[in-house]
């Protein structure tokens, strides 16, 4: 195991009936004047916004809102965002929704006490300064309500980028499993595969003895193998729908990633993909992590006969090891495919012919990327070419 600090300062407030404290939690983490930041019309049509409205009411703070967060959330909106916070003399961001909608809060954070373009952020320029920001979650996918990542789409050029500090992790975070009970079954799948996903980018490592992160991910893993299938077909498991949430938390908090190199390759690849087709984060993850997979997986064979054995079950052959990898695989591809994800460019709504432009667009030159293996362009379009076609 690798040296490592590990900061994880978030409150989590979970369970039924959390949203109305909100006003409570604005309060006590100093928020005199929030932005009510969200997406589309079902927070308001829900009457989530309203409760929420009137806890920072009933808790005498100020509040100003600004809706309109798309899915892969935009650079534009972002700038208004920041100009309102300034006009208003906002002090607080407060996220009403899921991934992007905190995404889009955490760019509006940096942005407003930054003098100059807050995409520098994006483009590799450290956050130096961020407004608070803290979580009203209604979607269990990025694990933003407890991370210090955020991922913007520049419309100019679609360039999908992310930056990251503990600046950003959420003050506090309000997480009420009821409020994902109205989610279509796509949309929970995607959310599910996306979780997958964050851990098995800190799964797949050069690093060794590191069993306890090992077991830690596997225990994630194995959580959505059996609740995901649950909740899609009851949408009102709150059983199912709370240890989704929290697994979504766990996994993407980095405790399950400490101590370890980790790859992202595949975030990475995906990135372009819904920058360029805009399609949604885990359908594009469905895709791209299998393929990424099957390419890799020679790398180091016995770490993805541990995935096949301890997460699917499958039996060691010991005579051919990579047999079971391959099998490792094929299940978690299978899985995918049966909670309603897409398993390549097809079903996905791609196309073959990009894969130049997408390849061209992760930027990677004549270098190459990644933890668990370096890949350079070469690479990228092999993957790329497996996602196209894959199958069961």
């Amino acid at each position: 195991m690798e040296n490592f600090n590990f900061y994880s300062p978030t409150e989590f407030v979970f369970g039924k009936d959390r949203a109305v404290e909100a006003g409570h939690f604005v309060k006590k983490y100093g928020g005199s004047k929030v932005l009510i930041h969200y997406g589309g019309g079902s927070a308001v049509k829900s009457g989530l916004i309203g409760k929420v409205k009137k806890s920072l009411d009933e808790a005498g703070v100020k509040y100003c809102e600004l809706g309109g967060v798309q899915p892969n959330p935009r650079d534009t909106l972002v700038y208004k965002g920041i100009d309102l916070c300034r006009a208003e003399g906002v002090d607080f961001i407060l996220a009403v929704g899921g991934g992007s909608v905190i995404d889009s809060a955490k760019a509006i954070a940096i942005g407003v006490p930054y003098d100059g373009d807050f995409w520098d952020m994006y483009s590799g320029k450290p956050v130096g300064k961020a407004l608070p920001v803290a979580t009203v979650l209604t979607i269990a996918a990025a694990g933003s309500e407890g991370s210090g990542d955020s991922v913007i789409t520049k419309e100019d050029g679609m360039l999908k980028r992310g930056t990251g500090s503990d600046l950003l992790r959420p003050k506090f975070s309000i997480m009420e499993p009821t409020l994902t009970q109205t989610l279509p079954a796509y949309q929970t799948a995607c959310g599910a595969t996306d979780i997958m996903a964050h851990v098995f980018e800190r799964y797949f490592t050069n690093t060794t003895e590191v069993e306890i992160t090992d077991r830690l991910c596997e225990a994630v893993l194995l959580t959505m193998i059996k609740e995901t299938p649950r909740v899609i077909a009851d949408p009102d498991n709150y059983e199912a729908r709370a240890n989704i949430m929290w697994a979504g938390t766990v996994a993407h908090t980095n405790i399950c990633g400490v101590g370890r190199q980790q790859d992202w390759n595949s975030h990475g690849l995906e990135h372009e993909l819904s920058g360029l087709y805009d399609v949604a984060h885990g359908a594009g993850l469905a895709v791209i992590m299998p393929a990424w997979m099957e390419y890799v997986h020679k790398h180091n064979v016995m770490r993805f006969c541990q995935m096949a054995t301890r997460v699917f079950g499958c039996q060691m052959n010991f005579e051919d090891p990579e047999a079971t990898a391959l099998e490792g695989i094929h299940r978690f591809r299978a899985f995918l495919k049966s909670i309603g994800m897409p398993i390549n460019f097809t079903e996905l709504g791609a196309r073959e012919e990009d894969i130049p432009a997408l390849v061209e667009k992760f930027g990677i030159g004549d270098g190459r990327t990644g933890g668990f293996m370096q890949l350079d362009a070469h690479d990228i379009t092999e993957i790329y070419k497996i996602a196209a076609h894959a199958s069961l």
